[in-house]
């Protein structure tokens, strides 16, 4: 210090101008005193000329004169300790040596000494430009009167650096500004300061103790009658708001809104009232305008940010803005000279009440408003609440014309500098409108009603409001057609009203306290209930209010509390006869729009879009198991289906359009038109296949081939399914191919070819163009994750009776040779390129030959896990024999007579498939090899085989083989039917003669996959030791028997599936589980099922009781679908979605369908899914407590299996798990309770509808 000279003090100031100069422009951008602060302190790190600054420079001399020795002394220690034996790391050292020198008496002397010279410095500095500001003002005074208007244009701040303009607003200045603002002084000095105070830092001036008396001052400033003075401050109040943080921000922000509330209640300032409207053409209101629209701007901007700051800020924020907006003029005179209140100008700048939408989305916020309109502002909600009965109130009492003159704003907002009382009433309607709708979303604030008003003797409810919102849709003015592109808003108030209807149907907890009740149901069907009467709908009633009204509608239905209130009301128990529910009145409403059956809107061009909406609510609820039963009086399919067709006609007669003609664009529009309708008329019947009963009456109509064609374009195209739809295509697609006419559907519209194609291109081709530069990966799971999505869509659509169609009477190609090239296009190339592999020509074929393989054999045993499936291949393709030898190719001779197989992934894998198609049984009755190698000396322990018999290890011990108690079974089903089969009441089929003998059907041949069939069969009877040797041909009589049988009883038919031109395809598992209860009695058995024919229970337990038969309508025979589809499965679905609803929603997630599980286990009778003993107890229980305990056994299966369900769900393979998977655990004696219950809720209706097959009424 006695050596700091002034030739030092000079160096030094020097030093720091050039620092400060050259970091001039990262403090000038910086928005605050304390991130200048911060960027010094960090300046090493972002400026790469750190080192070369004088200043620097100096401080680190400085530094080494100082502590340089010491530092030194320190380091020499350090050596002698490391030579020693003490080794240490270099940063170990530096933190040690850096450590000693800050604690050390030195470093403290030094820092101090360095602290009082920069103080001298800096002090210097600030004295000597006070000076020369001073000295520069002085000469801005001269030139004053010269460019006294400048100081007001510009903008911006000067070209001096804003770090020298911080030090400027010292307490000392701001005071000088404070007294230069004064409405005493010249209007020239009160905008010098003003220019001062607009272009310093804003937080420099806030963070001053002044800034209070400031803020104060320039609130009262804004009534200045210059209008450029209050201007400036608006603009000054602008940059506070983007440039400062909410702590100082907030001060402003609540001085504006304070200052506006007393503007507002002042009695002084000339606000416009109700009867002049509003001229924003006149000064004052522009400039009141502009302070609103400031506050709003903020208003929508705070919500982003406040959440980092203390909750005070945000509730001060909030506080002042909702006491702004409850401000009431005295209400004692005329309405029409009622002065306007704050919340008009609001809703003018913020129609939509946007801010308000901000505020209430974060729950940070909307607690503190919510619990200031509670306590302290209700009477804001009151006012909204009021001016919307207001509105509709006018609605009802003034004419048409007037009233659409009153909301002439509703279709575009025109450019006007003028807004009458009347338009100024409509903005606020429309502000008030949507606060509500954001107010109803939320619980508290939907506690906030009942709402009492002055102008009614009853409170107005939650229902009373969305009643009011729903028949604001159809009482109030329709708004002109918009023609014009640019009209991107629709204020009218029918779209308003749906728009906040819209939102609150997507809120499910506020839907359903607000929305889901008869009451407001009953509001949104009036028009509809008018017009089926042949009266107008509604005074106002439009064409687009039907479509709003529809719009609503779809919403409520895709969701299911509000499916269930259209469906059955609020009482669904009640047994008063009351009005039909929704469902039934907008069927109704929408068969007569189908078949133009009301006359009120045809020729209207918006005709075919109300008939669009209305059938796309239907499409909602029958598109649904529960809603297609409630819908299907009403033959909606048949109506759809008739305007498809004439739709399609016209489409076909558009006249092509001539160059040069006018009529070209009118021809486009209409060829437009008529292809929308007819793809939303397509739509609308492909949803039929979303349940099995919907999938019947869709073949009925004969449209399904395109409906298919249309869902695979859509498909293609990756379009959405549908607007309401929360999965993609899985379903439809599961169900569609569960059908033989729907399979062959598939393959004509090409989904089937894309499907293959897709999964060609991921398991043999990948991707070309960029696996040189990054090569695909080695799969390390059997079925790579690209090809799972693919692999699963096979599993989906390979049911038996896709499978039949598809490939049967179809030879595989086994060609010599096979193109690189060449791609398979459908499922025998399929099963040719990837499953019976055969030859080495095949194998060439394959890039991927063991991947592409393995595939190939998840696939086969998947499939075949459908027993009429495996013995179709079986029996075509000679699956096992080809799986054989391929085992047998793959062994190595150890010596001259043993060879060992080679264990590796296609054995294993083959070896599980031989296995499983080989050996009949239940979980506990057969063991099946697993697909992974185990750890040890001994990776694989099973034994491989290939030939026949499979080793007895695979077999299990665990079979219950009591002859006792099958005895008694037997001869209690032969009692029980037998008396049954003598009642006429019991009887649902008439009596048939039968006389032929064995003689007569000795000669009769059965099919291959009949005898495949019969030889399986005799194999699980043998193993359960139920039949004895000779079996094989008591069996095959008794199966030709059944043939003659029930072909007495069949209709001709001719039709273009291959199931309906033969006997019945598969074979009969029912009759073969009867045959090994009967214990092999082929007299017992065929008599048994002589007498049974005649029950109902046997048309859903011997599914070759019904095929083709003349018992079923012409219409379902040639559907070719069984009724146990169609019925069983229909309520298995119905019943699965009340009762285990989680397991419902993993099958629509996993884009699978429970009816064809169902179908694939009721087909085989349970075969290797339950043991022997469950079989027969599944066929007794049938038999003794009626067909639908067929349908409560499959809920009970589900609900066993739940949390396996959920858990494949998440894994993605919940349709791999199903199949594959045997039914561990289940036992029917378990579920009898459960089952029990189902009975008393749901058997008339099932048993009802399980009757009615024979003529199934749509």
């Amino acid at each position: 210090m006695a050596h700091f000279s002034g030739e030092d003090e000079a160096m030094l100031q020097a030093m720091l101008r050039q620092l400060f100069q050259s970091v001039k422009e990262k403090i000038t951008g910086a928005p605050s005193l304390e991130c200048a602060e911060e960027i010094l302190l960090h300046l090493e790190e972002t400026d790469e000329n750190f080192h070369n600054y004088e200043f620097v420079k100096y401080l680190r001399q400085y530094i080494c004169n100082t502590l340089g020795s010491m530092i030194e002394e320190e380091m020499e220690k350090w050596t002698a300790d490391q030579n020693q034996g003490e080794e240490f790391g270099y940063d170990t050292v530096v933190q040690h040596v850096t450590k000693r020198t800050q604690e050390s008496k030195e470093y403290k002397e030094m820092i101090h000494s360095l602290k009082n010279i920069m103080m001298i410095v800096v002090e210097s500095m600030i004295n000597k430009f006070e000076e020369d500001e001073i000295r520069s003002q002085e000469r801005q005074k001269k030139t004053q009167k010269e460019k006294s208007s400048s100081y007001c244009t510009d903008n911006c701040s000067d070209s001096d650096s804003s770090f020298n303009q911080s030090y400027k607003f010292c307490q000392g200045k701001l005071q000088l500004i404070l007294d230069q603002l004064d409405p005493g002084q010249p209007k020239e000095v009160r905008y010098e300061a003003l220019q001062t105070l607009c272009s310093a830092p804003p937080s420099d001036v806030l963070n001053c103790e002044n800034w209070t008396t400031l803020c104060e001052k320039l609130t009262v400033y804004l009534s200045d009658p210059d209008p450029v003075f209050s201007d400036r401050i608006l603009k000054f109040y602008a940059q506070t708001f983007t440039l400062s943080p909410l702590h100082m921000t907030k001060e402003i922000y609540t001085s504006l809104a304070k200052y506006l509330e007393l503007y507002f209640l002042s009695r002084e300032n000339n606000i416009p009232t109700l009867s002049t409207g509003i001229d924003i053409s006149n000064p004052n209101v522009t400039h009141l305008l502009k302070k609103i629209r400031l506050l709003n701007e903020y208003q929508k901007e705070a919500p982003s940010f406040w959440i980092r700051h203390p909750e005070k800020y945000m509730e001060e924020i909030v506080e002042s803005t909702l006491s702004l907006l409850s401000v009431k003029h005295d209400q004692s005179h005329l309405v029409s000279q009622k002065i306007l209140d704050p919340i008009y100008f609001l809703a003018l700048v913020d129609t939509k009440a946007v801010w308000f939408k901000k505020w209430m989305h974060a729950y940070y916020s909307r607690t503190t408003v919510l619990r200031l309109l509670e306590k302290k502002y209700k009477s804001l909600i009151t006012t909204a609440v009021q001016q919307c009965v207001q509105y509709f109130e006018l609605c009802e009492t003034m004419k048409g014309d007037e009233v659409l003159e009153h909301s002439k704003s509703c279709g575009i907002k025109q450019k006007t500098f003028y807004y009458s009382g009347q338009e100024l009433q409509y903005i606020y309607f429309i502000h008030s409108l949507s606060l509500l709708g954001r107010l109803l979303i939320y619980t508290q604030g939907r506690k906030l009603f009942p709402i009492k008003l002055k102008t009614r003797k009853d409170s107005v409810s939650l229902t009373d409001l969305l009643v009011l919102f729903t028949q604001l849709i159809y009482r109030s003015p329709a708004c002109p057609k918009m023609t014009s592109p640019g009209h991107l808003e629709d204020y009218s108030p029918a779209s308003m009203a749906t728009e906040v209807l819209c939102i609150l149907c997507d809120q499910k907890e506020c839907a359903i306290e607000c929305l889901y009740n008869n009451t407001v149901i009953e509001a949104l069907l009036q028009p509809i209930h008018n017009l089926m009467k042949g009266t107008k709908a509604a005074p106002n009633c439009s064409e687009t209010a039907l479509i709003h009204i529809a719009h609503i509608l779809a919403r409520i239905a895709s969701v299911e509390e509000g499916l269930t209130l259209l469906l059955y009301g609020e009482n669904m128990n009640s047994s008063e006869e009351k009005s039909p529910t929704g469902a039934h009145l907008i069927a109704q409403f929408s068969k007569k729009l189908l078949d133009e059956d009301i006359s009120i809107f045809s020729g209207s061009e918006m005709f075919p879009v109300v008939k669009g909406a209305f059938t796309s609510v239907c499409r909602q609820i029958y598109g649904t198991c529960e809603g297609l039963q409630v819908l299907i009086p009403y033959s909606l399919h048949e109506s759809i289906a008739k305007a498809w067709k004439k739709t399609s006609l016209l489409s076909e007669r558009i006249p092509t359009p001539v160059e040069g003609s006018d009529s070209i664009s009118l021809v486009s529009q209409e060829s437009q038109n008529i292809m929308a309708w007819e793809e939303n008329l397509l739509d609308d019947l492909l949803n039929f296949a979303a349940t099995p009963k919907g999938l019947l009456l869709l073949q009925r109509t004969g449209a399904i081939n395109e409906c298919v064609t249309f869902m695979f374009n859509r498909y293609a195209k990756k379009l959405q399914i549908s607007r309401h739809k929360k999965f993609g295509y899985g379903v439809l697609v599961t169900q569609v191919a569960s059908t033989a006419a729907g399979a062959i559907a598939l393959q004509n519209s090409g989904f089937i070819n894309a499907l293959i194609t897709e999964l060609w291109a991921n398991l043999e081709c990948g991707r070309d163009d960029v696996r040189v530069t990054h090569p695909r990966s080695t799969p390390v799971d059997p079925i790579d994750q690209s090809c799972q999505k693919s692999f699963l869509a096979l599993v989906n659509l390979l049911s038996y009776p896709a499978v039949f169609e598809l490939l049967g009477n179809q030879s595989l190609p086994n060609k010599t040779e096979y193109s690189l090239r060449e791609v398979p296009t459908s499922i025998i190339d399929i099963i040719d390129r990837l499953i019976i592999l055969n030859s080495e020509a095949k194998i060439r074929s394959l890039f991927n030959y063991e991947q592409s393989h393995i595939f190939g054999l998840r696939l086969l045993s998947v499939v075949c896990c459908d027993l009429d499936t495996l013995l179709l291949l079986e029996a075509q393709y000679q699956v096992s024999e080809m799986l054989l030898n391929a085992q047998e190719e793959n062994t190595l001779e150890t010596s001259e007579s043993h060879r060992e197989f080679i264990i590796d992934s296609l054995s294993v894998e083959r070896n599980h498939v031989l296995v499983r198609i080989n050996l009949i049984g239940g979980p506990m009755e057969r063991i099946l090899p697993p697909r992974l190698l185990e750890k040890g000396d001994e990776p694989y322990p099973w034994p491989m085989f290939s030939s026949y018999p499979l080793p007895n290890c695979y077999l299990s011990d665990c079979v219950t083989r009591s002859t006792d108690l099958k005895q008694a079974l037997v001869e209690l089903l032969e009692k029980f039917v037998l008396h049954l089969s003598e009642s006429p009441s019991e009887c649902y089929f008439p009596s048939v003669e039968y006389t032929a003998t064995d003689a007569n059907v000795k000669n009769e041949n059965l099919s291959s996959v009949q005898q495949l069939g019969i030889k399986m069969t005799v194999r699980y009877g043998k193993f359960l030791s139920l039949l004895k040797d000779g079996a094989e041909n008591d069996l095959t009589m008794v199966l030709k028997h059944c043939e003659r049988f029930l072909k007495q009883q069949q209709a001709s038919t001719k039709s273009p599936l291959l199931c309906l031109q033969r006997n019945y395809t598969s074979h009969d598992w029912f009759v073969s589980s009867l045959f090994i209860i009967m214990l092999g009695d082929k007299d017992k058995t065929f008599r048994f099922l002589q007498q049974f024919s005649r029950l109902l229970t046997s048309a859903f337990l011997w599914l070759p009781r019904l095929h083709i038969s003349r018992y079923l309508p012409a219409d379902t025979i040639e559907s070719g679908i069984h009724p146990v589809y169609f019925c069983s499965t229909h309520y298995i679905e119905m019943l699965l979605k009340a009762e285990v609803p989680l397991v419902f929603s993993a099958f629509h997630m996993s884009g699978f369908a429970p009816s064809q599980i169902c179908m694939q286990w009721i087909t085989q009778c349970f075969w290797n899914y339950l043991d022997w003993i469950e079989i027969c107890h599944y066929i007794a229980t049938c038999v003794f407590l009626g067909p639908d305990y067929q349908v409560y056994i499959c809920i009970a299966i589900f609900k066993h299996l739940q949390q396996d369900i959920l858990q494949h769900t998440q894994t993605q393979d919940l349709q791999v798990f199903l199949k594959e998977e045997a039914l561990h655990g289940f036992r029917v004696s378990d579920y009898f309770e459960y089952m029990e219950i189902l009975e008393q809720n749901y058997r008339p209706v099932l048993l009802r509808d399980m009757r009615n097959i024979r003529v199934q009424s749509t």
